[in-house]
């Protein structure tokens, strides 16, 4: 694909599989489920398929982050499975919806990931706050415990302490950072990390990049030349980018998400902070409308706080099987 970078179009991998723990995906949603079952679920215990049903469960779903155009996406496929079906009672919807959820999702998330046998170059994208040092961190964790060598990259070059964090995080994780002097260009940054990769044997390039909104034009460009830069020096690399949205921004990690994916065709996201949001509808939204996967949720605080997304245990803590369900 010549300097484009690799859709995820790859076997699933030993990288992913490390984060495969159970329960993470469903424990770090449980505030979101604890909203939709007061919320979604309490329609479901209604005695009428009425006008009034589909109109309160359209706006339910908005208001829990799923977004106006999934919304509408879901309920029209809602409305023509129960009419195929002949369902007279809104109980009998809620397992389609969850058939709808869990399919939307998986058709994108997981499956298609990093492998720890072929050399890999991530640039990890993201506004400021969202949790971007910490989830490189993580991944470096993870990465070096399953045997990998990794070299992080300092290039957000411009916020103060950013390079003196991630030099933090490499001296606590006990991998090597290739640093320049702040204000620098992040460019060569990208471009020192590569060659040292090669010339240390290292098959994992993590590089920070400074945090932007979306909004700034300018600081967008930078960070398409940066990713022309590790394009360039990749040579054998496989790149990926992941964009990271904190959970808690509801409908502007959207327009976030969509913004970055414009800019440097994102490959995934890390959504994180999803344990501390009742907003997590915000996955349907990123999935159904951008087609990125949602591949990673941080869970916490610590270093192996970071757990593979799993859209079947995501369902479950959101609307969850009748027996399962607690009252909210």
């Amino acid at each position: 694909m010549g300097t484009e970078f690799a859709r995820l179009d790859h076997r699933e991998t030993e990288l992913l599989r490390l984060f495969r723990r159970k329960g993470k995906t469903e424990a770090s949603a449980s505030r979101t489920g604890a909203l939709w079952s007061r919320s979604i679920g309490a329609l479901f215990r209604r005695t009428d398929l009425d006008d009034d049903f589909w109109d309160e469960l359209e706006e339910s779903l908005i208001v829990a982050d799923v977004g106006a155009s999934t919304t509408m996406e879901l309920l029209d496929a809602l409305r023509t499975r129960a009419a195929e079906l002949g369902l007279k009672e809104p109980a009998a919807v809620r397992g389609i919806l969850r058939d709808e959820m869990t399919t939307r999702l998986r058709t994108t998330s997981g499956g298609k990931e990093f492998s720890d046998d072929m050399d890999a170059a991530i640039l990890i994208v993201g506004v400021n706050g969202a949790g971007k040092t910490t989830t490189i961190a993580k991944l470096a964790h993870t990465a070096k415990a399953n045997g990998q060598k990794v070299i992080l990259a300092a290039a957000d070059t411009f916020r103060a302490g950013a390079i003196e964090q991630l030099q933090t995080w490499g001296k606590r994780v006990g991998v090597d950072v290739i640093a320049h002097r702040a204000g620098g260009d992040p460019g060569a940054v990208a471009f020192d990390a590569m060659e040292a990769a090669k010339a240390r044997g290292a098959n994992l390039v993590i590089i920070d990049t400074a945090g932007r909104l979306h909004t700034q034009a300018n600081l967008m460009d930078e960070l398409k030349k940066i990713r022309g830069v590790v394009a360039r020096q990749a040579g054998d690399f496989d790149q990926r980018v992941l964009l990271v949205i904190d959970g808690t921004t509801g409908q502007n990690g959207l327009i976030q998400a969509r913004a970055f994916t414009e800019a440097v065709a994102c490959d995934g996201v890390v959504l994180t902070k999803l344990d501390g949001t009742a907003r997590g509808g915000i996955v349907l939204a990123i999935t159904g409308e951008l087609g990125l996967p949602v591949l990673f949720v941080g869970t916490g605080e610590s270093l192996d706080d970071l757990a593979v997304f799993d859209p079947d245990e995501f369902v479950d803590a959101l609307l969850p099987e009748p027996a399962q369900e607690t009252p909210g």
